[in-house]
């Protein structure tokens, strides 16, 4: 039997390859190592069936159709996974990807779930702030309040008449002809009849 022989290049490498070798194992350990995980939605198993005879149903954010406002729709006959239901039952939370959070909230006479189950109660999420409304002062807005007032249209009104003269609408001679030629026609016509008068008298 001859005795085996240690050379010091094999001795060396298998030094180096088991100081190397620690750190790799540890942090391969730490790699397999993960942090828990929430369990999925689709890890209960349940799912949800739109059997409404409308064609289509609202998707809500919470489990009310006076509270929670409408997030989406589902067709009829389109499902999806259920993650839970209602204090009462009458409203079941799904999978939701473009409500807030990724869930959303379905009427439950109008689904079927499958396979029959049980679903654990969720809570409701809290209700929507309503946006703010803008107050006003009652006195500043007072001070801009115009109230019309009932003023008559302005009338015409005619010239009050002079006491003791009665102003009488012209006759048409006196508006188409002055006085003073009035009077020249007569005095002309009154010399014409003198003159003829004396001629009668010389003959």
């Amino acid at each position: 039997m001859t005795p085996y022989k240690f050379q010091p290049l094999t001795l060396t490498l298998a030094i180096l390859l088991i100081v190397l070798g620690i750190p790799f194992a540890s942090s391969s350990t730490d790699v397999l190592a993960q942090q828990p995980t929430e369990t999925p939605a689709a890890a209960t198993g349940l799912f949800i069936t739109v059997v409404t005879n409308e064609p289509q149903i609202n998707v809500r954010m919470g489990p009310s159709s006076t509270v929670y406002p409408v997030v989406g729709f589902l067709l009829t006959g389109s499902s999806a996974p259920a993650l839970g239901r209602s204090q009462g039952g009458d409203w079941v939370q799904i999978e939701f990807p473009s409500a807030p959070g990724g869930k959303g909230w379905v009427y439950s006479p109008l689904v079927q779930v499958s396979p029959p189950g049980n679903l654990q109660v969720v809570e409701a999420p809290p209700t929507p702030v309503p946006p703010a409304t803008s107050t006003i002062d009652p006195t500043l807005a007072a001070q801009f309040v115009i109230v019309p007032t009932n003023t008559r249209l302005p009338t015409f009104t005619p010239a009050p008449t002079l006491a003791g003269f009665d102003f009488e609408q012209p006759d048409a001679i006196t508006v188409g002809v002055p006085w003073a030629s009035i009077i020249i026609v007569l005095t002309i016509l009154g010399v014409i009849g003198f003159l003829l008068s004396l001629i009668r008298r010389r003959k």
